[in-house]
């Protein structure tokens, strides 16, 4: 991306998911929200996801980090993005997943989110690459991907929710300076 469109593009923060975020939490588990991810899941996996979220922030970076997104010029919260380890086709990498609340979507908010989260996950260390795993379905999760500057792999099958195969495709990008 040039440094003209950097400029350009919407100032988000991330700010450390917080024992205060359930209510996004809930938000984010909306039908609407959760259309290409197997629907809503019931409260007490909500308030489990929480504290798994709360959590992260006290663990070593490498371990991973969810981070709620604040709209710099007004404060907003708007959504949600996040990085965790894990294995892929025998490497470890990191995944990436993030959602924008849909009466801040359509304006290029995923991507500045998407974009920072990568650079927080390349100060963390760890894993060299990055992936994103959208449905293949998901047209606007897809053009995220390619926005932020990830390469796709190819369609595969991606097990999310924990028992559910979906098609995904395989986005990433390299952590590397």
């Amino acid at each position: 991306m040039s440094d003209t469109a950097r400029e350009l593009a919407p100032l988000v923060r991330l700010l450390a998911w917080s024992d205060g975020d359930l209510g996004l939490l809930r938000r984010k588990n909306e039908p609407e929200m959760t259309e290409h991810l197997g629907g809503p899941e019931s409260e007490e996996k909500v308030l489990a996801r929480q504290d798994k979220y709360a959590a992260m922030s006290a663990r070593p970076a490498t371990e991973g980090r969810m981070f709620k997104i604040v709209l710099d010029e007004t404060g907003e919260t708007v959504g949600s993005v996040g990085y965790w380890p894990r294995i892929w086709q025998d490497e470890p990498v990191y995944e990436t997943g993030y959602g924008i609340l849909p009466e801040f979507r359509g304006r290029g908010l995923a991507v500045a989110a998407l974009r920072a989260v990568v650079d927080r996950a390349r100060a963390a260390g760890g894993p060299r690459t990055i992936h994103a795993y959208p449905s293949v379905d998901h047209i606007a999760s897809n053009a995220t991907c390619r926005k932020a500057g990830f390469a796709c792999a190819g369609e595969v099958e991606f097990e999310y929710p924990p028992g559910t195969t979906i098609r995904s495709n395989d986005w990433w990008t390299t952590l590397e300076d």
